[in-house]
């Protein structure tokens, strides 16, 4: 269930700790308008650069600037690659965040990959892992060179943890690989259908190649990071490309070492382009967001959350609702 704004609540009666951007699935070509895959849903490939521009500014002059934001993956749309224009794409949209007066950490997701390789991505300034923070004397708690993950503390007692969906993948990675050769076994197992990205037919239609998953290494990481946290009762929001819908393929992993730990109170996901909301069993705030890509120029699709010792607030723009995300009770913040 939604937790409805009431008027009580948005009168804000706690401090504010601090405030963080959140968009996703920018998806920018230099093209007219198309469709998604089914033919059934506009994109706007032009016009999705003016709404990041349109954000950035709004960031700018918000009177509690947000410390980072978080680009939630897609930077740029797969049809680069067809047309040859993937660097320059990239470059279009990276001079749009040079305007914004904060830090910006980029999600890989499956478009990046379209237009990418793995190693092109890890030396590109899509590679934002220089911003993360290393916790001293926990060598566990540092990631491998291995996947594309790292964490960092905007604020004390809360902690952000970014993933690589990717991480297994038939996408972005040598063909002859060891790696490509397993990721594709795993695949094939899920999904006989010629077309690998259609579920037709899938009892697990996660077990797509537009998806990937989580290795085992890395989810070993996710969980060292998140001991640490539950020890030093801190809270975490957990962000990743893949929201509860287009599942990583071994999402239940990820789910069993997530729920294994008080201190997660979020998680925050593009790739859907619908955007939703959901708050799971063990009071974990699930946002998925809107996509730029599939937004009316009359619109917008980006957000604020602002964290307050006991809950987070989502302040949406066009596309993006309202939300007020309570804590879990034992989860809130104690000074």
């Amino acid at each position: 269930m939604d937790d409805k704004p009431n008027p009580g609540t948005l009168s804000e009666n706690s401090e504010r700790l601090f405030s963080f951007g959140v968009i996703a699935d920018i998806q920018y070509a230099d093209l007219e308008d198309g469709y998604n895959f089914q033919g059934n849903r506009r994109r706007y490939y032009r016009h999705s650069l003016l709404h990041l521009q349109g954000a950035i500014e709004d960031w700018n002059k918000e009177s509690s600037t947000p410390c980072c934001v978080l680009q939630l993956g897609d930077l740029i749309d797969g049809y680069n690659a067809q047309y040859k224009a993937s660097e320059k794409s990239l470059e279009v949209v990276m001079n749009a965040f040079k305007m914004l007066e904060v830090p910006v950490h980029h999600i890989w997701g499956n478009h990046e990959f379209y237009n990418f390789s793995r190693d092109y991505l890890t030396n590109s300034k899509l590679n934002t892992k220089f911003l993360e923070d290393q916790i001293a004397h926990h060598p566990e708690t540092m990631p491998s060179e291995n996947y594309y993950a790292y964490h960092f503390v905007p604020f004390p007692k809360f902690r952000f943890i970014l993933l690589d969906a990717y991480d297994l993948s038939v996408l972005g990675i040598d063909q002859s690989s060891p790696k490509y050769q397993q990721c594709m076994k795993i695949l094939r197992e899920h999904n006989p259908n010629v077309e690998l990205n259609s579920p037709q037919g899938l009892s697990e239609p996660h077990f797509v190649q537009f998806n990937g998953g989580f290795s085992q290494e890395q989810l070993n990481w996710l969980n060292e990071v998140l001991t640490f946290s539950d020890t030093h009762q801190e809270k975490v929001v957990i962000v990743n490309s893949f929201n509860s819908v287009c599942l990583a393929w071994n999402y239940r992993d990820a789910l069993a070492v997530m729920w294994s730990h008080q201190c997660v109170v979020g998680f925050f996901a593009g790739h859907t382009h619908d955007g939703g909301y959901s708050r799971d069993p063990f009071g974990v705030h699930h946002v998925n967001l809107e996509g730029v890509i599939e937004t009316a120029p009359d619109s917008q699709a980006f957000g604020t959350v602002h964290v307050y010792p006991d809950k987070m607030i989502l302040k949406g723009r066009g596309r993006v609702p309202d939300r007020i995300m309570n804590f879990k009770k034992e989860a809130s913040f104690h000074f």
